[in-house]
């Protein structure tokens, strides 16, 4: 199971705020992710599941921007994906948590 981070940033808009296209994107996340999670922050989204899936997923939402009239986009991808045990979202957290309460 891999761990992503995906950011979607539309250029050539004409404007400094990117929340409506972020809330489009993220209305195709959510009518698409079937099999996967995913957690909206304030710098992009992080979605957990099989990374053929994700990576599918990540094509549909780089075409969203485009399609609200975006010239131009920029798709960043982080891609954590553990084979020696399963990772998730909250054992990553979890772990950094226990190391600080020592």
């Amino acid at each position: 199971m891999a761990v992503v981070e995906v950011s979607i940033v539309p250029l050539g808009t004409g404007t400094t705020s990117l929340s409506p296209y972020v809330a489009s994107c993220e209305k195709v996340l959510r009518e698409n992710s079937e099999d996967l999670k995913y957690e909206l922050t304030a710098m992009g989204t992080i979605i957990e599941g099989d990374l053929d899936k994700i990576l599918k997923l990540i094509r549909k939402l780089h075409e969203v921007p485009f399609e609200s009239g975006a010239l131009r986009v920029s798709t960043s991808i982080k891609i954590d994906d553990r084979r020696d045990k399963q990772g998730t979202i909250e054992q990553k957290v979890k772990s950094v948590e226990d190391k600080l309460l020592g």
